[in-house]
């Protein structure tokens, strides 16, 4: 095979239609746009979802569910990564300094996720219950 003797499948490539160029290319005259309409006109045509006016699907459909505006800046941290800290007084600036949180984030929670067996101390940090039980199990406190 030689790169010039490369050509696509028969009957894979037709030739363009030139619209509006006369009665001899069976397209002229209204160009293969049939008589009147929106569909006819120049620039005529509608967005994405339109339904020539009748209440379109995505707006007839109930809405379901519910995104949290505030997601993105609530953090979750868990109690193996406490454990990994050097630190025994943790807030919401030593987490980010240690890179758990991103900077965006206003507001943290620890979830009970791993195992947390050193004494610390959280402070303006929220836990869930398991993991407070497991912060207070391993001599730690947790102010809010």
């Amino acid at each position: 095979m030689f790169l010039n003797s490369i050509a696509p499948a028969a009957g894979a490539t037709a030739n363009r239609r030139r619209v509006g160029r006369g009665i001899g290319s069976g397209l002229g005259k209204t160009a293969g746009r049939g008589h009147k309409g929106q569909k006819s006109r120049s620039g005529g045509f509608h967005r994405l979802g339109f339904e020539g006016g009748q209440m379109p699907m995505h707006r007839r459909l109930p809405k379901r569910g519910f995104n949290s505006m505030t997601r993105r800046f609530v953090g979750e941290v868990s109690l193996a990564d406490l454990q990994a800290l050097p630190v025994e007084e943790i807030d919401l600036q030593s987490l980010k300094q240690a890179g758990l949180l991103g900077q965006l984030v206003t507001s943290a929670k620890v979830v009970a996720t791993g195992e947390l067996t050193r004494k610390v101390s959280l402070k303006g940090i929220g836990a869930t219950k398991g993991a407070r039980a497991a912060i207070e199990a391993a001599g730690g406190s947790v102010a809010e």
